[in-house]
């Protein structure tokens, strides 16, 4: 019997096979460029995964190559670009799977931002825009009007931290309404009101409606404008109340957006009154939350991605609160100081040399070419450690970090 999996996030396939084979299961992953996941791979042993080579972007081509997998029994998407599609092709094949209405309302961030504030659960509205360069009033205009400023300006359907805009003043306002009007868009851009405070992320876990948070990452962005992620930690020790309000906070909003079953990756900003959402992402966090959720909570969390891909309650929403039985851990994500090509990294040897035991998840390689730097496409690769806390385990991380270095070479030098 067969697992199949959508594409799939850098990091975690290995312990998706695991979970998948301790149900009985074959994984197979469906990709238009396995390259992406050769760290991944490259730890396996050879036949742990099956590949089913297909551009993953057409979508029949993809249905016809899932009717060929033999006996077929879930579907799993745990990425944000493919969660429409996949949600469709699993109504499609008969297969176990989420609303693909809620789904495209959880893509759509314009949408979730209103249907939010109209319970009461967003304090501001999402305007939409149509971005007109080299004439900008009109927006600019509405802006100012329906949003007013400071302003995040943003693509409902973004991801990466691509193609996001903190507004401060009127003279950025027209200069950033000019630079969308020239990016491509996955969505439609929009705008909504500036929080203020420290980003978190809720890590979270749904079925029938009932959702259990598995824990809260912190998340730390670089200054404006750039505002791409630099580093996370997980799990975090909030105050006992806190705690209790996020996770009411959260299970209220997911319910509200219709997201009732699987992961959820909800981001939010703990402002001065309570927390105030960002996004909603429907899969387990990216880079490494997925890793840092198994050794906090000392289990295999992808078997409850398994279970909901099979239609069956995840075990883990009934297990005991595992936090505090494992480790927890920090991860920073290193950019180079310039566009270029990347030719390798300094200071890798030495990361045994800081204590946590640091380990390196490499996300480019040698050769390739890295020119957005404003955003995780940059990412060249992550250093993760270990410690008793949330906190310690950032400190180790960001030390040994700062020991390594990606460089690029631009005309022929380094």
């Amino acid at each position: 019997m067969t697992i199949a999996a959508l594409e799939a996030l850098t990091f975690g396939l290995g312990r998706l096979a695991e979970a998948a084979r301790s149900a009985g299961h074959r994984l197979s992953l469906l990709t238009r460029d396995r390259a992406v996941y050769r760290h991944e791979l490259a730890q396996l042993p050879p036949g742990a995964v099956d590949i089913v080579d297909v551009d993953t972007t057409d979508e029949t081509a993809t249905a016809d190559a899932l009717a060929a997998l033999p006996e077929l029994r879930g579907l799993i998407n745990s990425t944000d670009t493919w969660s429409v599609m996949g949600a469709d092709l699993a109504a499609r094949l008969g297969l176990p799977g989420p609303d693909p209405a809620s789904v495209r309302l959880l893509r759509d961030k314009h949408r979730v931002r209103n249907v939010l504030h109209e319970h009461g659960l967003s304090r501001g509205r999402a305007l939409a825009l149509v971005p007109e360069a080299p004439d900008t009033g009109a927006a600019a205009a509405e802006v100012l009007r329906e949003v007013g400023l400071p302003a995040v300006l943003k693509d409902s359907s973004g991801t990466s931290s691509r193609n996001v805009w903190l507004v401060r003043e009127e003279h950025e306002l027209h200069t950033t309404l000019a630079e969308a009007a020239q990016q491509p868009f996955t969505g439609r851009l929009f705008a909504e009101p500036y929080l203020a405070g420290p980003v978190y992320s809720a890590e979270t876990l749904s079925w029938a409606g009932s959702t259990r948070l598995l824990g809260v990452l912190s998340r730390q962005l670089s200054p404006a404008p750039a505002v791409r992620e630099e580093a996370a930690a997980f799990p975090v020790a909030l105050p006992g109340p806190e705690h209790h309000t996020i996770q009411d906070w959260v299970a209220r909003v997911l319910k509200t957006a219709g997201h009732d079953s699987g992961f959820a990756h909800v981001e939010f900003v703990l402002t001065r009154n309570g927390p105030e959402l960002v996004e909603i992402n429907r899969r387990i966090g990216g880079a490494l939350v997925g890793e840092s959720l198994c050794r906090a909570l000392d289990t295999n969390v992808y078997d409850a991605m398994v279970d909901t891909a099979l239609g069956r309650r995840p075990a883990l929403l009934d297990a005991h609160d595992h936090q505090g039985d494992g480790p927890a851990t920090g991860f920073v994500l290193l950019y180079p100081d310039r566009p270029g090509t990347l030719t390798g990294w300094t200071g890798l040897e030495r990361l045994a040399d800081f204590p946590g035991a640091p380990e390196w998840y490499p996300t480019a390689t040698p050769g390739d070419r890295v020119e957005h730097l404003t955003d995780q496409r940059g990412c060249t690769g992550i250093v993760l450690a270990e410690a008793a806390t949330a906190e310690l385990a950032l400190h180790r991380a960001l030390s040994a970090a700062g020991s390594v270095r990606p460089v690029v070479a631009t005309d022929g030098t380094g």
